[in-house]
């Protein structure tokens, strides 16, 4: 099994855990039927890793460089795919391409390897 799978199997059992965890404390007519998906079928708060705040950065795309490249790379991370050896070092080369047209194919999403609007949505709260 790759590194990736582990990673997202990891983070699939997490979201989980925090799905049954957030049931448990709802009351039953809360409880609805969980979707399979990236994301827990209760609400969450999207997800941030502080490197840019804005709910949908600027589109960033092989050769971009800055914060908005390493809160994808650091969201990219957070969801179990590989970026490469440098892990979230703020350059998006051939390695966070793979992994976005990895996070795009696995949600359904068009695949062209930008992080534009949609893939900042499946980033930031999963599938």
């Amino acid at each position: 099994m790759s590194l990736r799978r582990v990673g997202m199997a990891l983070a699939v059992v997490s979201l989980v855990v925090s799905a049954f965890t957030t049931l448990a404390a709802s009351p039953a007519s809360a409880v609805t039927k969980p979707q399979a998906s990236m994301a827990p079928s209760s609400p969450v708060p999207a997800v941030y890793c502080g490197y840019h705040g804005a709910v949908t950065p600027p589109t960033v795309r092989r050769g971009s460089t800055g914060n908005a490249v390493r809160e994808a790379q650091c969201l990219l991370q957070y969801w179990g795919f590989d970026v490469g050896p440098t892990g979230v070092d703020g350059n998006f080369g051939p390695r966070t391409e793979a992994a976005v047209r990895d996070i795009q194919a696995a949600c359904g999403i068009g695949v062209d390897g930008i992080v534009g609007p949609i893939t900042w949505s499946v980033l930031r709260n999963g599938c």
